[in-house]
């Protein structure tokens, strides 16, 4: 019995990562579908006329600011902290809900 326990202890750590990996390929298959999400830079989703229309109706103005030339490249995700609060994970969550009905 006691060679059979660093055999149980490895399967135990092993058999775990083929469940991770299937979840992992499986929320990456769901974002793959998504055409716009909250990690898509803004720029991208200005340039799309229905990401541009969810993105003006659940953040009005966000297009117009003077920093605009300076944060396009990122996506809403990485402004978020840079805000000042302004994009509340609330309102985060309606726009990735906006973004997700794009086609």
């Amino acid at each position: 019995m006691k060679t059979l326990l660093p055999l149980l202890t490895a399967m135990a750590i092993l058999l775990p990562v083929p469940v991770v990996a299937a979840q992992t390929a499986a929320a990456q298959t769901s974002a793959a579908e998504a055409k716009f999400s909250l990690d898509t830079p803004i720029e991208e989703l200005a340039a799309h006329e229905g990401a541009k229309a969810a993105l003006t109706s659940t953040l009005p103005g966000l297009l117009e600011i003077p920093q605009y030339e300076m944060v396009k490249g990122l996506s809403l995700r990485q402004l978020q902290p840079y805000s000042g609060g302004h994009l509340t994970d609330e309102l985060l969550a309606k726009t990735e809900a906006a973004l997700a009905e794009v086609q």
